[in-house]
């Protein structure tokens, strides 16, 4: 163990009470003490930068699908390059884009609204940082190796055989994907044991904050549809390295086996990337209304039906496979059915501002933008539970339109309201309102410039992943319509990232509580302590931090005492990123087996080693000790 001894200066911690406090180890600091920590802020910090990187690049991605689609028989790019653009353009976005930028939340602000110190497995979380990072790089290695995969995000058999493809694109495609998985399942069961256990004194389940809650719903998604796909991609992964023919339709294979195993996935992933931003949402809008949220109950669990539901819809997405007309309406009915709660906490949402006092700040507008272009989103969604409807709209840029305002529209807006509404916490630092207005319409209009039309090209028979058209197709003006919004949405979040980085340093200080908030995240310095809290509050209302602004104080239960032996962190390991690299050097060794034969086996080793140091280092970690002071 290691002891600090250093005194600082006294800060005030939002329950009132000065305190002096002594600093981490001097490992802490440096590029070593962010490679290695086990902070879950430090964490969720890291996370968030990869998340805007891959944001960036898929980004990127899509404007040169736009170039290339902005006008006829364009030859900007040839057809396999733009197979490989759409391939890496949906798996970044969803796996190395927003499911990460969700992860970010659940790691920074989880255990602050909760009262926690930090997460329940601390360099588990930091092993599952490093799996995403690894995962990344291994995915857009194959840009470099020119062998990037080509065959669509969803993978569809036969596309993915050796047969249709004997290339390593497919096989970059399925060990990334299983890299990243591993990192979103050891996520989920890190903060369902978090959630669960390490809440504060009066936390109950129906006293935790609405983004808790989804984020633990989120994380038993995680857990349960995962290893539909984690057995999908097993099965692809045989067929091209072992020679079995699951999906192989010359030796008896079955290629729509696949779909049902990734829809069972896929359409549990949807909302799995769109709760946490339900659950954001829900937190933004009672702060700017000054109002409660409207209907707290009905919005729990409404959520989690939402979560069971969405386990029993995937095969509205095979409607146009040939499925038994009770598959038929058996999927409709489902699919009508989870509108329901959705469109519950829509109303809930508008019930909260109705009547409220009102603040029309950068969060509250990318809340309300996220709104709007969900319900649009949503309609849209409801027209494919119609099968024969959703016939018509299989495979057109209806269904890119549609969902493209589920997820960008939804989760990627609610997620930006989120850093703009977190943002003076994490960096102690406001962001500029005015050029956060500027950025909100950047990109509300941008993005409806360049969806919306979508939905007309889809409607006039446009259909998806084609490279070029011809010119009398009669979707020239709405395709270059629809570039020229893709260009706006993508200024528009780059000048977020730049506002960032810039208002992390230069922007007005925030103190820590600058938007009159309510749960206790707030309740603490901006940025935080290391150990979060000097004392861990004690919880008796759901708007814990509101109530104890406007009530008499000598009437609240006192908060837990300081401890007198001092608070204990875990200290800082290098093993969870010797693991992870490990797992990265094993998965380029099967790659390039007939290369580098030993690849996998020095993997394995190093894997094994980090376990073994991993197992043996024990808990460790440091004391930091605090004295009350006089007021």
């Amino acid at each position: 163990m290691q002891n600090a001894t250093t005194t600082h200066e006294p800060v005030i911690t939002g329950a009132e009470e000065k305190q002096t406090w002594l600093p981490r180890p001097t490992s802490s600091t440096g590029i070593v003490g962010w490679i290695t920590t086990v902070d879950h802020k430090r964490i969720g910090i890291m996370y968030a930068i990869g998340a805007l990187f891959f944001l960036l690049v898929g980004g990127v991605q899509a404007l040169l699908i736009r170039i290339q689609l902005a006008v006829p028989n364009n030859t900007f790019l040839e057809a396999e390059a733009f197979n490989q653009l759409f391939t890496m353009h949906g798996t970044t976005m969803i796996f190395l884009a927003v499911m990460p930028l969700s992860t970010a939340f659940f790691n920074y602000c989880v255990p602050l609204m909760i009262g926690a110190r930090d997460v329940a497995f601390p360099r588990m979380n930091t092993f599952s940082l490093w799996l995403f990072i690894f995962g990344g790089i291994f995915l857009n290695c194959s840009w470099f190796l020119a062998h990037a995969p080509n065959m669509g995000w969803f993978g569809y058999a036969p596309l993915t055989s050796n047969t249709y493809n004997p290339g390593l694109g497919t096989d970059f495609w399925i060990f990334g994907l299983q890299i990243l998985g591993v990192s979103s399942i050891i996520t989920a069961l890190n903060f369902i044991v978090t959630i669960i256990n390490l809440r504060a004194p009066g936390m109950k389940m129906m006293r935790l904050p609405v983004f808790p809650w989804m984020t633990l719903v989120t994380s038993f998604l995680i857990i349960l549809a995962f290893p539909a796909i984690t057995i999908a991609l097993v099965c692809v992964m045989m067929d091209r390295m072992a020679g079995t023919h699951f999906f192989e339709p010359v030796f008896g294979g079955q290629p729509v086996l696949w779909q049902h195993l990734f829809w069972i996935f896929g359409h549990p992933e949807v909302y799995i990337l769109i709760l946490p931003a339900m659950g954001i949402i829900s937190e933004i809008i009672p702060v700017f209304s000054r109002k409660p949220l409207f209907g707290y109950a009905v919005i729990v669990f409404s959520g989690i039906l939402i979560g069971v539901v969405s386990f029993a819809v995937w095969s509205h997405h095979m409607f146009a496979t040939g499925l038994s007309q009770v598959a038929f309406i058996a999927f409709a009915f489902t699919t009508m059915a989870i509108a329901v709660p959705t469109g519950v906490k829509i109303f809930n949402w508008v019930g909260t501002l109705w009547g409220g006092n009102i603040r029309f700040t950068t969060p509250l507008l990318f809340a309300l933008g996220f709104l709007w272009m969900f319900l649009i989103g949503g309609l849209s969604g409801i027209t494919h539970s119609a099968a024969p409807a959703n016939t018509q709209h299989t495979d057109t840029y209806y269904v890119i339109a549609h969902f493209h305002y589920v997820l960008i529209g939804g989760s990627l807006f609610a997620l930006v309201a989120g850093i703009y509404y977190w943002f003076p916490k994490v960096s102690g630092r406001m962001m500029n309102d005015t050029i956060g207005k500027i950025v909100f319409w950047m990109m509300f209009l941008g993005f409806n410039i360049a969806f919306l039309p979508m939905h007309w090209l889809g409607l006039g028979g446009m259909p998806r992943r084609i490279y070029t058209y011809a010119e009398d197709m009669g979707w020239n003006e709405w395709n270059m319509v629809s570039t020229i919004g893709a260009f706006i949405l993508g200024f528009g979040i780059l000048l977020m990232v730049i506002q960032m980085f810039i208002d992390a340093r230069k922007g007005k200080v925030a103190g820590p509580d600058p938007w009159d908030a309510r749960t206790i995240e707030w309740m603490t310095t901006s940025p935080p302590q290391v150990y979060n809290f000097a004392r861990i509050p004690t919880i008796t209302h759901r708007d814990e931090v509101w109530h104890r602004k406007h009530t008499d104080k000598s009437k609240l239960p006192p908060d837990a005492p300081i401890d007198e032996g001092g608070i204990h962190m875990p200290s800082q390991s290098w093993f969870p990123l010797m693991a992870a690299a490990g797992i990265f050097i094993g998965n380029f060794g099967l790659l390039y087996l007939d290369k580098f034969l030993a690849g996998p086996f020095i993997g394995l080793g190093i894997l094994i080693l980090a376990i073994y140091c991993w197992a043996i280092e024990g808990p460790g970690g440091y004391y930091i000790h605090l004295k009350e002071e006089s007021k």
